[in-house]
């Protein structure tokens, strides 16, 4: 299979692992080599709570069998798409309220952005530097990282950029800005927390220029933090949510959210603001309910805090610089990109699945399934702690 694999699926490195799987269960993914590897990054975050959970593909299956697409998006009602969008109103503050469900996060960022600019009527918008927010055209144009932009210009105009947790440059943000897009923890440039009260500060100079507010809870989304979304730990509500990744368990999904009466505003002048033929499909918001409610309802919320915490206390090393990060979206910094990687591979011998931060390679990738236990844990950070002794 890894001989096709190269040459018939389009690849998107030269060092592809090419990895073959057999199945995957819980915390761990079996290889066609007959070993069993544990893993530590979720499908990057998006399995949330592990793989094949019984609930996820109960629900997939029961979905089979009744109905899958019958038509685009915002036309029909559908039992499971209107109950996701219902119960992520119910878990989230106002004035959240109302969802669009489409494909993938980096659509949901498309879609904010659009959003943002029709309600407002305004062009400018500003990002940060370092984030990372997709691969389509309009998502690739508002992350900050020029060596992945440069050869796709020209991109979205008006994007500006400015430094994450800097307070002077909030004064960048005017009358003339559409919105201002943030994650609320840098992902890629090696899961950056916001510091004291700097997302309050940032709301609030939005609301004096009349700017909205999009957070990107695309990786942090659904519990990894210890809440649903991140922005809970920092008192702020966002004008639009945009969701993806650990949303559907481990099936494509994305969403943007937000009150009803800048929502609405997709649906006029032009009408059909927004149009995806397959967002909303009633397989994927089965999985993507059965997701959110067992994420409600399980109490594993409840354990991120203590699963942090005892990583924390396994991996001390000399060879770890330190770590970054909130919950179960951690960064370890080994110091150099190549010894990053090396490491990620020599882990990966041992049957321990770890990766590195897009664009911090020095940062070591730890972002396992919610579901993950104590002696899991103890298992990955013992072979990683073996790995750096070797040297």
């Amino acid at each position: 299979m890894q001989k096709e694999f190269f040459q018939y699926q389009a690849q998107t490195t030269k060092f592809a692992a090419g990895f073959e799987i057999e199945k995957a269960e819980g915390s761990y993914i079996y290889g066609t080599d007959g070993k069993k590897y544990l893993d530590f990054v979720a499908g990057v975050s998006a399995n949330t709570l592990g793989h094949s959970h019984p609930k996820i593909v109960s629900a997939i299956k029961e979905q089979a069998d009744k109905y899958l697409h019958v038509m685009v998006y915002g036309e029909y009602a559908q039992e499971m798409p209107v109950k996701i969008c219902q119960l992520l109103a119910a878990a989230t503050p106002e004035p959240l309220e109302v969802t669009y469900l489409v494909n993938s996060g980096a659509e949901a960022i498309d879609g904010s952005l659009k959003l943002a600019k029709r309600y407002t009527g305004r062009e400018e918008i500003i990002s940060f530097k370092n984030s990372y927010h997709g691969n389509t055209h309009g998502a690739l144009s508002v992350s900050g990282n020029e060596y992945h932009k440069r050869e796709f210009r020209p991109l979205l105009p008006l994007v500006n950029f400015i430094e994450f947790n800097s307070e002077k440059d909030l004064e960048k943000i005017t009358e003339k800005t559409a919105c201002v897009i943030l994650e609320t923890i840098q992902g890629a440039a090696g899961f950056l927390v916001p510091e004291s009260n700097y997302l309050k500060k940032l709301k609030s100079r939005c609301e004096e220029v009349g700017a909205l507010l999009i957070l990107d809870e695309i990786q942090p989304g659904f519990g990894r933090t210890g809440k649903l979304f991140a922005f809970e730990h920092f008192g702020i509500v966002p004008d639009i949510l945009v969701m993806g990744k650990g949303m559907g368990g481990g099936v494509p999904v994305g969403a943007f959210m937000s009150s009803r009466k800048i929502m609405e505003t997709l649906s006029h002048s032009p009408k059909l603001g927004h149009i995806t033929t397959f967002g909303g499909n009633p397989l994927i918001a089965a999985a993507s309910y059965a997701t959110l409610k067992e994420v409600l309802e399980s109490g594993l919320m409840n354990e991120v805090d203590e699963k942090e915490q005892l990583f924390r206390k396994l991996l001390v090393h000399p060879k770890i610089k330190n770590i970054n990060g909130r919950g179960l979206m951690l960064a370890v910094n080994l110091g150099s990109p190549e010894y990053t990687l090396d490491v990620a591979k020599r882990c990966m011998e041992k049957g321990l699945i770890v990766f590195w931060q897009l664009y911090r390679n020095e940062y070591l990738r730890i972002s396992p399934p919610l579901t993950i236990n104590k002696s899991e844990i103890e298992e990955g950070c013992k072979i990683i702690l073996e790995t750096l002794d070797e040297d």
